[in-house]
């Protein structure tokens, strides 16, 4: 395998070269001190979001294990990559099974999708003892990747509720969502919920009722609740409008740039701007306001204005 495998040589076991971190830090190759600066600046951005936010932002001071485990743990890299669905997780998440897999895979794309989802096949970082956690998040380089928050809301509702093989979502949610917001539903969209309207999942979003009720699902869950960005200081914030760049320059650092690529393949499905807009003519002002209230401190803490198409109150 090692002869076959350029990973099997140098992707296990990193002592005695520099760590991401370092590397990040104090940059050997002036290539990479340039993208350095800019990161430098989204870490400021959050930083300054979370102290301008710090009532809402630090209410709950200490971080449970239960609220870490979508930070996906590289032991071999010192690499702690925090997955937020909807915004290439699936071949970051891929990536990761390539970095920790000791060889056994060497192309991200080869592995399935289901297969990069499967929990046991990537370590999180709830599964280690609160020493152990405190070490990593102290010495391993920290990561995310966002995207612009309405964006991932209406990609996470298009894939889990307009298309037809998503039926757990349905049953889980759509037929809770349909039951609360339709008046005069039928029996058959009760049973099913399979045809969930955008303008009911919104209400659905922002009535207080379901936030008391549980958590939102991760896929349309805030990143800030996903991540604790205001807990956890990452020293990478990739965002989905720059993902290759962003994906490629942590792969440099990890020292694995020269043989690993972030996969990349244009998706003629994705959801586009252009798409959000049309989504949102639908929603009443009202409901647009509340709805930004919910996302606000995403869009605040990476940087992204509001959207030039929302008419808030």
């Amino acid at each position: 395998v090692m002869r076959r495998n350029p990973f099997g040589m140098d992707i296990c076991c990193r002592k005695g070269s520099r760590s991401p971190l370092q590397e990040l830090y104090n940059p050997t190759q002036v290539s990479l001190s340039n993208t350095a600066v800019l990161h430098q600046i989204r870490r400021d951005q959050v930083t300054d979001t979370c102290r301008a936010n710090s009532v809402s932002s630090r209410k709950r001071r200490v971080l449970t294990p239960n609220d870490l485990k979508h930070l996906v743990v590289d032991e071999d890299h010192e690499m702690i990559y925090c997955y937020v669905p909807k915004v290439a997780c699936t071949n970051w998440k891929r990536v990761m099974m390539v970095l920790t897999g000791r060889g056994k895979y060497s192309d991200p794309m080869e592995i399935p999708a289901n297969e990069a989802h499967v929990s046991s096949n990537l370590k999180t970082l709830n599964q280690y003892s609160i020493p152990e956690i405190n070490h990593r998040l102290k010495n391993y380089m920290k990561f995310l990747f966002v995207r612009e928050p309405f964006e991932r809301l209406v990609s996470a509702y298009r894939n889990k509720f307009t298309q037809k093989y998503n039926t757990s979502f349905h049953k889980r949610y759509g037929t809770k969502i349909v039951r609360r917001q339709r008046k005069n539903a039928t029996q058959e969209a009760l049973r099913k919920g399979d045809d969930v309207k955008f303008e009911e999942f919104v209400a659905y979003l922002i009535d207080p009722h379901t936030q008391r009720e549980e958590p939102f699902n991760e896929h349309w869950q805030t990143v800030y609740s996903l991540c604790h960005p205001c807990h956890i200081h990452y020293d990478l914030i990739g965002k989905y409008e720059t993902l290759e760049e962003d994906s490629n320059y942590i792969l440099q650092l990890a020292g694995v740039g020269n043989y690993l690529k972030f996969p990349t393949y244009a998706k003629s499905t994705r959801t586009t701007d252009e798409m959000t807009t049309e989504f949102f003519q639908n929603i009443s002002s009202e409901h647009q306001t509340q709805l930004y209230e919910v996302y606000k401190l995403d869009f605040l803490m990476f940087n992204y204005s509001v959207p030039s198409y929302l008419k808030l109150e």
